[in-house]
């Protein structure tokens, strides 16, 4: 194991060698405020100073009229998430290099993450008058970026950047695409329509008509209008058949996806796309050995690699090969599956007695990849907190929440260890004010509520919480198990009996189970209070939980 951990360091700190090589030519420059302030960004980097290190570039960057400079700082910022001085650092490259497209391209997007959507727009405008391709053509090449931001932002955008091009299909299908991201389905139909009524033959729009339909409740009449794209088509398009097992798989007809994915390789074994999803079908059915020969397939052509090593990872942690897990996770390196790959490789390595190295794990992760690096300081005090190492996990999580002000879940997951440490007021206290900065948060409002439930008599304040948490997200067995138990402390057993069997059919969770019991036992059915308990026990045989309600309720049993 401790081998993973010594390939990390090295990687670590040639990331810290480039950074310290990234702009040799800063320091023929004769302004010593301006080598100071590099010297002092790079000191910070090394010591985990994550935004004194943004800042101190970008104050190099003002000094200087190297727009390498400002790259720099315009990039180190980006990548740990400090967006304004990113965007400062980011207009002053723009300035000192007015035609080079990057540098506009990060004014835009931070525009745009920032809120100052009128500025972006103009900044986006600049971009596509300079292209070679017609600029509504160009509007395509923007989706990947702006889907990275504020879903109703760069639908917004969207709309006002594609006005001037109405009988565009390019134009009208990125407004769809976003539109759709944004939750509007009904727009999102409706651009796609007119996308393909422009451009009969071209697929893509007709494809996300069909997933506007499936994602506003109309499956069926979404998998038969793909399914007839497919079936009407002599020499159908891939893409089509791929997007109808996507559908099929998303209801829960994971067979007949899994055929829908025979076919397209049957016709075309290369394609990477359709061998990626015919593993994971067989992942979600189950099929381990299936999964894994078709992952290790899938690795070998190069193609999807993150989530091929994502799984394997997932499937070699079901079989309990606990070192073969790690290696698979912690090359999860990019993606939406990096994050929680590291902190599973850690938290393995930490189950195995290796609790320094797996914190040591975390920061070298940190170290290689900055865009994550804030992610694994959050990583860290989770796993510190695991370990019971509360003063240690606080000093992380203060970390956290001082570098993302903005981060509903640093708050939550502060708060959730100062519940841990005893410290119950605090935690209120801090629950509160997240409450009241994220007030139509289900799961701010579940937290505070919860917590008042359970942990104090305020349980008319806790079921207004609840209600409304409840109302936000109907379908949460969380909340649905929240709102049981506080019907439970309010003395309602016989209704929050109802509730929390309907959250523990959703979710099968220790501490579902556990309530169950104790709602059992006060409406006097002990025997089946028994019976709950002990097939949650069989799911669950070390949980620490189930076993404190054993010891109180049933103590002269086994």
């Amino acid at each position: 194991m401790n081998r993973i951990r010594r390939r990390l360091q090295p990687l670590a700190f040639g990331m810290v060698c480039v950074l310290l090589s990234a702009t040799p030519q800063v320091f023929a420059d004769d302004t010593e405020e301006l080598s100071e302030h590099l010297v002092q960004a790079e000191i910070a980097l090394r010591q985990n100073q994550y935004r004194e290190a943004a800042r101190e570039y970008r104050l190099a960057a003002e000094l200087s009229d190297d727009p390498g400079i400002a790259q720099q700082a315009t990039r180190i910022a980006y990548s740990y998430g400090f967006n304004e001085e990113a965007l400062a650092s980011a207009k002053r490259w723009a300035k000192l290099d007015d035609e080079d497209d990057e540098a506009l391209l990060y004014v835009a997007q931070l525009y745009l993450r920032t809120g100052e959507v009128r500025k972006s727009r103009r900044s986006f405008e600049k971009l596509l008058k300079r292209g070679r391709e017609p600029a509504d053509e160009r509007l395509l090449a923007l989706i990947p970026f702006l889907s990275r931001e504020d879903a109703s932002l760069s639908y917004e955008l969207m709309l006002k950047l594609a006005k001037p091009y109405k009988d565009s299909a390019e134009a009208n299908y990125a407004v769809a695409v976003m539109a759709l991201q944004a939750g509007d389905s009904k727009a999102a139909s409706e651009r796609a329509r007119k996308a393909f009524e422009i451009e009969p033959d071209w697929v893509k729009p007709h494809l996300l008509y069909a997933r506007a339909m499936l994602l506003s409740g109309d499956e069926e009449g979404a998998i038969d209008y793909t399914s007839r794209l497919v079936g009407d088509d002599p020499d159908p398009d891939p893409e089509a058949r791929l997007e109808l097992a996507i559908m099929l798989l998303s209801v829960g007809r994971d067979d007949d996806a899994l055929s829908q994915v025979n076919q397209i390789l049957l016709e075309q074994p290369a394609r990477s796309d359709a061998l990626r999803l015919m593993a994971i079908i067989n992942f979600r059915l189950e099929r381990l050995d299936a999964a894994r020969a078709d992952f290790q397939d899938l690795l070998e052509t190069g193609h999807y690699t993150m989530d091929a090593l994502y799984y394997l990872g997932r499937i070699a942690d079901r079989n309990s090969e606990l070192e073969q897990a790690v290696r698979y996770y912690s090359q999860v390196t990019r993606g939406s599956n990096a994050i929680i790959s590291q902190r599973r490789a850690a938290g393995i390595m930490a189950q195995m007695g290796e609790e320094e190295e797996a914190l040591e794990h975390l920061s070298a992760f940190a170290g290689i990849n900055p865009n994550f690096a804030l992610d694994m300081l959050q990583a860290q005090a989770q796993l510190l907190s695991s370990m019971e190492r509360f003063p240690e996990a606080l000093e992380y999580y203060d970390k956290v929440v001082a570098y993302r002000p903005d981060s509903e879940g640093a708050y939550l997951g502060k708060a959730e260890l100062l519940l841990l440490m005893g410290r119950l007021d605090d935690a209120i206290d801090l629950y509160r004010k997240t409450a009241k900065r994220w007030p139509d948060s289900a799961m701010t409002l579940n937290a505070l509520g919860y917590t008042l439930a359970d942990r104090t008599d305020q349980y008319d304040e806790a079921a207004k919480l609840i209600q409304k948490a409840l109302e936000l997200d109907p379908e949460s067995a969380a909340i649905i198990d929240s709102w049981g138990w506080v019907l439970h402390r309010q003395g309602q057993h016989d209704e929050a009996l109802i509730h929390l069997e309907r959250a523990y059919e959703r979710f099968r969770d220790p501490e579902v189970a556990s309530h169950i019991v104790e709602v059992l036992w006060a409406l006097q059915r002990h025997d089946d209070a028994e019976t709950t308990l002990e097939n949650a026990e069989l799911l669950y045989p070390d949980n620490e939980l189930l076993k404190s309600v054993r010891e109180r309720l049933l103590p002269d049993t086994p």
